[in-house]
């Protein structure tokens, strides 16, 4: 069976975490646990988030006085998908003695006028108390939102159209190798309508759409989406949540999940289940195994329904 898994954040930096290389290293450990069980049975495509990461470079570079201007978005994203497919790449090669992994830089066009530019929702970089965060806003000329009882950046997501290299990460998988690739949704570009030239843009594209995406260009069996809780809940954070252990397309979206978290998750199951006729699962990184063989997360599956 074909996988992609979509990693969270939380797959290196739990909320709350300094964001030190030491504690990212560890984290990753409970990763290539997580994932090699998987990759000895399945052909495995690896996608990972990078908020927490690309946030704090773009911090560093706001506070950096050498430089003329901070660094843009898509460059920072370039920096975090070599950094993270890095330590992945280390952390799988050791728990897969003689599997050929292979960490691969991605770029993930998007159009130009998509409404997203205007209308900044993906969190980045750490939580802050509402008083610090409005500091920073107006000292770097950030958008700010609530993340729960915290605020932080948010910045332009939009939608991906395009994976530039899929026909690589095609033959690599074919061949054998377990791809990390796409990370923090891919480096966003722009292409030229008529030569086709790419040009970087601020933005962060949201990994699990990019994942949906890449899963369907791959022919992918299986989208697995992982994150920090055991499954989707209704309600969640309130006294009448309840999981959801089993939902078709329709019913996801029936749900009312939060857009800055759940709620591209859900969408991004929905999408890949309504156009491969595939199946999709949301659930926590540690039972990943469990998870694919049917005994924890959501599972997300066609509507059977007989027309």
């Amino acid at each position: 069976m074909r996988i992609v898994a979509a990693l969270g954040g939380n797959a290196l930096l739990h909320r709350g975490e300094r964001p030190d290389a030491a504690v990212q290293e560890a984290n990753i450990e409970r990763v290539a646990t997580a994932l090699a069980a998987l990759a000895h049975d399945h052909e495995l495509v690896i996608t990972h988030g990078n908020g927490p990461q690309v946030g704090l470079l773009a911090l560093e570079s706001a506070a950096d006085r050498s430089l003329t201007a901070p660094y843009p978005l898509d460059l920072l994203g370039a920096q975090t998908e070599g950094m993270i497919g890095s330590l992945l790449a280390r952390t799988l090669h050791n728990a897969l003695p003689g599997h050929p992994i292979a960490a691969l830089v991605t770029h993930t066009v998007v159009r130009a006028d998509d409404p997203a530019f205007d209308r900044p929702t993906k969190f980045v970089g750490q939580v802050y108390p509402r008083e610090s965060a409005e500091l920073l806003a107006r000292r770097n000329g950030w958008h700010i939102a609530k993340d729960g009882t915290d605020w932080r950046r948010v910045v332009p997501s939009p939608a991906p159209e395009r994976i530039v290299e899929t026909d690589t990460i095609h033959e690599l998988l074919s061949g054998g190798t377990l791809v990390i690739c796409a990370g923090g949704g891919g480096i966003p570009v722009t292409a030229d309508r008529d030569t086709g030239a790419l040009t970087g843009v601020e933005a962060v594209i949201d990994k699990d759409l990019t994942a949906a995406l890449l899963a369907e260009d791959l022919k992918a069996d299986f989208l697995l989406i992982l994150t920090d809780v055991p499954n989707v809940y209704e309600g969640y954070g309130t006294p009448a949540q309840r999981p959801v252990i089993d939902a078709t397309p329709a019913q996801l979206r029936g749900g009312d999940f939060p857009e800055g978290s759940m709620g591209p998750k859900a969408e991004a199951a929905a999408r890949f289940v309504e156009r491969t006729g595939g199946l999709a699962a949301i659930g926590a990184l540690d039972a990943a195994y469990e998870i694919v063989h049917g005994r924890s997360g959501t599972l997300v599956r066609p509507d059977l329904t007989a027309a």
